[in-house]
């Protein structure tokens, strides 16, 4: 069996090593996604030498925990697939030759998908999701399948089966969650593109922490089938995970069948809101300062910056969402293991489950314990009047987009798993992670992370800018204009 694992609590499995002369050149570690794709277009790099070269990466980097499974000679042999398609001169698709990692909560016939725990460990689904199929024909490899938080319930990665996913920047952090293994895979170039997932915040945050950009986009654009999701077609949506803004483009133009030659925004011609009562209270001192020197940047470039009052009832997000998935995540996770014939009941997965997962998923979601159907009610009629209220703010200030600290600090350590010391505070680790982010998912709305800058120890902080849902193009052009103005480059090691 020649796979790259995570290593398990009891055992680890070996590497195999490359002696490829290529995979010692960092040139091609450096190329983002678009880059990549180019150059095997042209011929001036051959897949298999640039998959080559990421397997290598991944072997050196096994320490991040970023994956789950990687077999090496099923991405190898792809990559000859595509460079023969290409000698042969047949038609090219717009993501030829590369290799992308995808969250192990979306479905692959290649390789198991685990949705991070025991029960599922081996389990191997009939048929691939949906937007794997569109990436696979679009000329992309699936390079492997990516760590996550135990079920997709949680922020930190730290996964009892797989062990914790490493923050790239310092190992001793998280790399975030749920789909934090996707982002330390990005963020350590091992790999140029990864799926992720989003239900409260799962893509967000581990984007911010891990400094890289990423995209939630507005709910129900790309298609969740065959995807482990925690809601009912309410909140959970795939989304990627890449090292520049174009390569969230090149992702988006595939998945809508659009072109993708997107121009940047001009920023003199932006409004964007600033909920200073709301996102911006409580924050690490040094978060922010970062946050108000990336909005500086964006407004001496000419955008318009609106300081506004967040209402008291757009406030309430965060209690709003964790209703919803309390009371819909134990029956999604049922329908998911039924309709794709895992053949282990809810009860089989949290019985084997890892001690934190199962506490908190019974605690909160089981039972007694899950939310009252009244309480679910009202809280499906508040995410209503939300999005009504957000887009009333949007047209009544001629609001473009809105922009937040995503995260109220920059990377816990690994293992504070239940508060984080902000400005020696306690704060409850789900309010660090999810206050700020809450909005974005009861309202759909598009949301893209940006890297913003480093905190004196070198841990990345990450900015937020939200659109009104269905303006993602819209939101892309506005990421490429402030990504140039907040000029934070992802830069990536071949150490």
């Amino acid at each position: 069996m020649n796979e790259i694992h995570c290593r398990p609590a009891q055992s680890a499995v070996a590497a195999p090593h490359d002696a490829t002369p290529s995979c010692a050149n960092p040139a091609l570690l450096a190329l983002d996604a678009t880059a990549a794709v180019a150059a095997m277009r042209s011929g001036e790099i051959k897949a298999e030498d640039y998959a080559h070269a990421l397997l290598a990466h991944a072997d050196r980097q096994r320490e991040l925990n970023a994956f789950c499974a990687l077999d090496r000679q099923q991405v190898l042999a792809a990559a000859r697939a595509a460079d023969l398609a290409r000698a042969a001169g047949g038609s090219l698709g717009p993501l030829h030759g590369l290799p992308v990692a995808v969250k192990d909560s979306v479905n692959t016939r290649a390789l198991p998908t685990s949705n991070g725990t025991p029960a599922l460990r081996d389990f191997t689904p009939a048929s691939n999701a949906p937007v794997v199929d569109a990436l696979l024909d679009a000329g992309a490899l699936l390079l492997g399948k990516t760590n996550l938080h135990e079920l997709s319930f949680g922020w930190t990665t730290n996964n009892a089966l797989w062990g914790p996913a490493r923050n790239p920047s310092a190992p001793a952090h998280i790399a975030g969650g749920s789909s934090g293994g996707s982002a330390a895979a990005v963020a350590a170039g091992i790999a140029p593109l990864a799926v992720a997932e989003d239900t409260l915040g799962s893509l967000r945050t581990p984007a911010a922490l891990c400094g890289i950009a990423g995209l939630r986009p507005s709910f129900g654009r790309y298609p969740n089938t065959g995807v482990a999701t925690l809601t009912d077609d309410k909140f959970d949506q795939v989304g990627p995970l890449a090292r520049t803004v174009r390569d969230l483009v090149l992702f988006d133009s595939v998945l809508m069948g659009v072109p993708g030659d997107l121009r940047a925004a001009p920023l003199h011609e932006i409004r964007i809101g600033i909920f200073t009562n709301g996102f911006f209270d409580g924050l690490d001192i040094e978060v922010e300062r970062i946050t108000e020197e990336a909005l500086y940047r964006l407004q001496s470039a000419g955008a318009t910056l609106v300081p506004l009052a967040l209402p008291a009832s757009l406030g309430e997000a965060m209690n709003v969402a964790s209703t919803v998935v309390q009371y819909e995540s134990s029956v999604m996770l049922t329908e998911f293991l039924e309709r794709h014939g895992a053949a282990v009941t809810l009860e089989d997965l949290l019985r084997e489950a890892g001690d934190l997962t199962r506490a908190a998923f019974t605690a909160f979601c089981m039972g007694m314990n899950r939310p009252a159907h009244s309480a679910y009610v009202e809280a499906l009629a508040r995410i209503q009047s939300m999005r009504g209220a957000i887009g009333q703010l949007f047209h009544e200030h001629a609001l473009d987009a809105c922009a937040l600290p995503p995260v109220l600090g920059a990377a816990p350590r690994i293992g504070e798993d239940v508060q984080v010391k902000v400005r020696g505070a306690d704060v409850p680790l789900n309010v660090f992670m999810t206050r700020n982010i809450a909005l974005g998912t009861c309202a759909g709305m598009p949301g893209l992370v940006l890297p913003a800058g480093r905190t004196a120890r070198g841990l990345p902080v990450g900015i937020e800018l939200d659109m009104l849902p269905g303006r993602d193009r819209a939101l892309l052009s506005l990421g490429l204009a402030a990504e140039a103005v907040l000029d934070v480059k992802v830069s990536v090691t071949s150490a």
